[in-house]
């Protein structure tokens, strides 16, 4: 059975409330996990299946039913959680590459909420109740464990995750139910990088920057499209002067000559030197329209 899971409305910068507890945000991918009649189901946020995608998930020291909230993860030989590999054995087809990623890239389920048990509806519940009771009837297994909050601190435990190069934290009210929808009781503070960047095209269809850096031998290389972050202001600026630095085009993009800069932030640098959800900050005083 999937539950519609309660997603989170996003700050600058962490803070310090008595009223919120405070959790590492896990960079993976979102679980809704549903064991109904001893049938365990696995589903993403957008309520697509991926049970088979996750074999070493299924089994659960539980005899009542149950429904968690969590995150899927997978660590790298650093023992840090990294989105491409998760997304990795997210995208693996095939029962026997399954079966082999499982030996080769295990997943992990960080559960942080429990929103039905043994034929109840907890949503209802605050959630320091429900996580009360996520204690006393579910064990931490191997693959499956519950993640660790603290309170009031929420600035110092956004710190270690700065100082850690982890994602950042996720706040969240005592008192909140759970809404299966955006709610502003739990909110996310993401531990952000930032880059300069030139803008070297635009997309003709809908709104995107294309932008490059100079890499280690002195070349122009592409690192990704901005399309998110830009306010209207920005974007008449920008179609001020791009005209005049058009140097080409195909059916997808127009390609310019890159003398605009702007800074940009973003999740982390890909493996494949690429800028992960890059969000435009403002262009470059002195480099830019």
């Amino acid at each position: 059975m999937f539950l519609e899971p309660m997603l989170l409305e996003k700050v600058d910068k962490p803070f310090d409330d008595s009223r919120f507890i405070y959790e590492p945000k896990i960079d993976g991918h979102r679980m809704v996990l549903s064991r109904i009649g001893g049938e365990t189901k696995l589903y993403t946020r957008h309520h697509n299946e991926c049970t088979v995608q996750y074999p070493e998930l299924l089994d659960l020291p539980i005899d009542k039913d149950i429904i968690l909230d969590g995150e899927v993860y997978c660590i790298d030989e650093r023992g840090q959680v990294d989105f491409e590999l998760t997304m990795s054995r997210f995208q693996t087809r095939g029962a026997s590459k399954i079966a082999a990623a499982t030996k080769r890239l295990p997943v992990g389920l960080m559960v942080f909420d429990i929103l039905h048990y043994d034929g109840h509806d907890l949503r209802g519940l605050p959630l320091m109740e429900r996580k009360k009771l996520m204690d006393t009837v579910f064990p931490d297994t191997q693959t499956i464990r519950k993640i660790q909050f603290i309170e009031k601190e929420g600035t110092a435990l956004f710190n270690a995750m700065e100082q850690n190069d982890m994602e950042g934290i996720v706040c969240k009210r005592k008192d909140s139910t759970y809404a299966g929808k955006r709610s502003a009781d739990w909110i996310k503070v993401i531990n952000y990088q930032y880059a300069e960047v030139f803008i070297s095209g635009y997309r003709k269809g809908d709104f995107g920057w294309l932008t490059s850096v100079v890499d280690t031998n002195g070349k122009m290389r592409p690192v990704g499209i901005i399309e998110l972050g830009v306010p209207p202001v920005r974007k008449q600026a920008f179609r001020g002067i791009c005209k005049q630095l058009e140097t080409g085009e195909d059916k997808s993009f127009v390609y310019l000559e890159p003398r605009l800069q702007a800074t940009v932030k973003f999740r982390n640098w890909t493996k494949s030197g690429m800028l992960r959800s890059p969000v435009f900050v403002d262009f470059v005083l002195n480099k830019a329209v």
